[in-house]
């Protein structure tokens, strides 16, 4: 199984990633990420805090979290087709005037709790197109082949380092702010993130402008071609059975008795390990060999969990994610092979569509995750998720396979066309 990579391309040593920040294009989009992603931790954390205190319900509190799941499986469904029916620019400005609206609301004094968590759900419900637009857009501004590649990868470890610095610096400025002043921080980033994509980036037109399909026309034609459909469950289920040591390590590390530092540390690992993975990956391997590592890294990714079958200590389980992490290296091959199969007027729905699906079975797999501990040991549970994660990665590699094309084949071989 290989990529559709020009051969000449596939075989060149890669740029790195300082090439892509050559790029004037994408720094003000790198810029413009990184507010957008450390704004929307710190409104999470803020929001959090603020309901909490307003109402005193741990459930209402909770439900801030998650009421980001099913606006955002809605919005991703819904809008796909926005990405790519208008000027990804004008898309892209307008989530970010539209998220900085909702966050300069919920900043008011006196904003009711069931307003603030509408405005939560408004925020989710654009979120997976803002997304989809922006990756699409990357295609645009680096080009489908390696650069773009890179650039994924470097938005993507700025949301993975979110979740290493996001809450402690959402948590200090707690410490000096009102949640309220916090919030508003918030929708001051957003602005930020709108002016820089709107001076930065140029004015491009739509890729399906006379497209006026319904909103699930996208759904079935990405997922009528059977390369596509395959690539897209590739990215969608593993994370689904990865997720689930995350899910459980707060009651695990308790069976351990082990103390909040370790479980802190442990919390690190899975993000450590898949920057790291991903650094590696983007610096030191040729395009073709980030092609070739895709399929056993795969498969490897989950097998690390095997591990907590033997009830291990704190320092196995650590080691494991980190494994677990590190092998998320083969997303920059596979984000490759993507692109290479979505024909450019599909672009920006696959995308929208795919960043959908997997945050939305993220979400899944920790919920079946506290179910199945419900009944189940938790060391079971990881394991068993580990086992299973290796059995459907290799039956969608095989279903991969059966529908893909040889190396260096001409587009027109994915044999997809926009419904």
């Amino acid at each position: 199984m290989s990529t559709v990579t020009p051969p000449a391309e596939a075989a060149a040593p890669s740029a790195g990633y300082r090439a892509v920040f050559r790029v004037r294009e994408f720094r003000p989009v790198f810029a413009a990420h990184l507010l957008s992603v450390l704004g929307v931790v710190v409104a999470e954390i803020s929001l959090t805090v603020l309901v909490y205190r307003a109402t005193g319900s741990p459930l209402m509190s909770a439900l801030t979290f998650a009421l980001g799941f099913l606006p955002y499986a809605l919005g991703g469904t819904l809008l796909a087709g926005t990405a790519d029916r208008h000027p990804a620019r004008r898309v892209l400005v307008g989530c970010d005037l539209l998220c900085a609206a909702c966050a300069a609301a919920m900043a008011l004094p006196g904003t009711p709790v069931a307003l603030l968590l509408v405005l939560r759900c408004a925020m989710a419900f654009v979120a997976p197109l803002f997304q989809g637009t922006r990756s699409a857009s990357l295609a645009d501004i680096l080009g489908s082949g390696d650069a773009f590649v890179l650039g994924r990868s470097l938005l993507r470890m700025v949301a993975q380092s979110a979740q290493l610095i996001g809450f402690g610096l959402g948590g200090l400025l707690l410490t000096v702010l009102a949640p309220r002043g916090a919030i508003a921080l918030t929708a001051a980033g957003f602005l930020g993130s709108a002016l820089l994509l709107r001076l930065g980036t140029a004015a491009r037109p739509a890729r399906a402008a006379g497209d006026r399909g319904t909103p699930l026309a996208g759904l079935r034609a990405v997922f009528g071609n059977r390369r596509l459909r395959a690539l897209v469950l590739l990215f969608w289920l593993p994370p689904l059975f990865v997720v689930v040591p995350e899910a459980l390590l707060a009651p695990y590390a308790d069976g351990l008795g082990a103390s909040t530092a370790v479980l802190g540390l442990l919390m690190c690992a899975p993000p450590v390990g898949t920057i790291a993975g991903e650094l590696w990956a983007g610096s030191a391997l040729t395009a073709r060999t980030r092609s070739r590592i895709v399929a056993p890294l795969a498969v490897l990714a989950p097998l690390p969990l095997l591990v907590y079958a033997l009830r291990p200590g704190p320092y196995a389980v650590l080691a494991a994610l980190l494994l677990a992490g590190l092998a998320q290296a083969h997303t920059l091959g596979l984000d490759r092979w993507f692109v290479d199969a979505v024909p450019e007027e599909l672009r920006g729905r696959a995308m929208t569509l795919l960043g959908t699906g997997l945050m939305t079975l993220q979400g899944v797999g920790m919920a079946l995750a506290g179910l199945a501990a419900e009944f189940l040991p938790v060391h079971l549970v990881v394991a068993g998720a580990g086992a299973l994660g290796a059995a459907v990665v290799l039956a969608l590699l095989a279903a991969l396979r059966a529908a893909g094309t040889g190396e260096g084949a001409p587009r027109s071989e994915t044999g997809l066309t926009a419904k």
